[in-house]
Parts: C-alpha cells; structure tokens; sequence
C-alpha cells in the first residue's frame, strides 16, 4: 500500500518536471522565433523611398516572413494610423496610394503589432512640373525700391532665370539682386529707374519643358510731396512767438487803449 503512493507520487512529480520544463522551453524558443520573423514592404527587409508622379498609385505590400503564428500588421502615414480591413491585416497586408502633389515627403511605416520596433518606412519621393505664382503687376515710383517674388513649388527643383522682355537680364552692380531659396525667386531692384519699366519674365526649365510667368513693372514720376509735419511745426512756433510778443507788450497796449478813451474837449460852435 505504501508502495502504490510513493510510485503516484513520483508519478505526479514527473508529470510536474515535464509540464515545467516544456514551459521552460516555450519561453526559452520564443526569443528565437521573435528573431527568425523578417518584415518587408514590396520585398525590402529595409526602409527605402520610392519614386512616384503626381496622379499615379503606388501599391505598399508589407509582409511577414518566417512566421509561425497569425501576426497582425498595422499601417501609418506619418503619426496617423491607417483604417485596415480585418482580413488586411494578418501576414500580410496591402495598401495603395493615390499620389498627389503633397505626398511629397511623406513617410508610410509597417509595423509588427505585438513588437512595433519591428518596422519598416517608405517615403515617396514625387516629382512634378514647376507652378510659378507672384503678383502680376506692381507700381512704384522712380528713386524708390522693388521686389518681385516669382513663387516656385517642383520636385526636383527647376532651373531659374529672370528675363527682361524675353532676353537674359543683365544683372547691374547695386541695382539688381537676386535671392533664391527652394520655394521663391526674388529679384530685387534698387532705386528705380524709369528706364527699368517693362515686363519681367521668371523662367523655371525642368526636365525638357520651359515654364514662364510674367511680372509687369511700371514706373511713375516722382510725386512732390508737401512736408507736412515741418509745416505744423513752423506754425506752433509762429503761433507761440506771436502770443509772447503781446503777452510781453500787454502793458503799453493797455496804456494806449486807456489814451484813446479819455475824453476830447468841446469845440465851440
């Protein structure tokens, strides 16, 4: 009788040693098979940019590979999560992208949803032709200053020059400047000159096309202008000199004034 107990209970402590070390080895495997799972986007096991053109659509495939169990994905478009379809969401999921002018830069991120360190990125790279935007025509007044900012959006960017009536302007030492960064074209013109009239042209040459926007630039006579502020300040002057002089004068005016009011003798008839 006491034979039959200890052998169940060696049998117990076996099936115990057992379940623990299976356990055991669960837990020591899964770090292994975490490591053995590959994420890719259209086959890239690394971030990449794709090239793209503004109305197409580009497809972002992201999967799993080595996968031992149903993993869910999870897409971004920069912070913001993307709405996914339950069955476009396990192994392997596809979204596609309507490209647009403005995608330009923007990074979409695959991620592992139970290890989101796991990832992989894609930014698009979008070209498109040149749009030129400015005010079309300014009026200055000869001696003064003006700019005229050509507005310029294309990836990559365009080749600028400014043009004077369609021919290469001649850039004159400290009259013409010219400052350019990724998004303006500015060409700055000191101490205008009538002789500067005309119509400005801001060139973008991308790729095989050409693409112009005219500035037209009209110069006016110098308006004489009466000083204002000068005159108000002779007049409060003159005013005051005026007042001091009667104030200081008031006793011989007062005397005078009496003379002439006392009284006149009588002629006879």
């Amino acid at each position: 009788m006491i034979l039959l107990i200890l052998q169940k209970m060696a049998w117990k402590k076996n099936r115990l040693i057992q379940s623990f070390g299976s356990l055991l080895l669960v837990i020591l495997l899964l770090p292994c098979a975490l490591m053995n799972v590959i994420l890719t986007v259209n086959n890239n096991p690394e971030n990449f940019v794709l090239p793209a053109t503004v109305n197409s659509s580009k497809s972002l495939l992201c999967a799993v590979q080595n996968h031992s169990q149903g993993e869910e994905l999870l897409w971004f478009r920069e912070d913001g999560r993307v709405d996914l379809r339950a069955e476009n969401k396990i192994n392997s999921s596809a979204i596609c992208v309507s490209v647009r002018e403005d995608d330009n830069g923007v990074t979409f991120t695959c991620k592992l949803q139970r290890d989101q360190s796991m990832s992989i990125s894609v930014i698009l790279n979008v070209t498109y032709s040149p749009t030129l935007s400015g005010k079309d025509v300014q009026t200055v007044e000869e001696g003064s200053n003006v700019k005229l900012d050509c507005n310029v959006k294309s990836n990559p960017s365009a080749e600028m020059t400014w043009y004077r009536n369609n021919d290469v302007l001649n850039l004159e030492k400290n009259h013409h400047q010219i400052y350019q960064t990724s998004e303006l074209f500015q060409l700055s013109i000191s101490k205008v000159q009538k002789s500067d009239n005309g119509t400005y042209n801001c060139q973008a040459k991308f790729l095989e096309k050409t693409i112009t926007k005219d500035f037209h630039l009209i110069v006016e006579d110098k308006k004489f202008t009466v000083p204002i502020e000068p005159i108000i300040a002779a007049s409060v002057v003159v005013f005051f000199t005026i007042m001091f002089g009667l104030f200081a004068r008031r006793q011989k005016l007062m005397k005078l004034c009496i003379k002439d009011q006392s009284p006149q003798s009588e002629t006879p008839l």
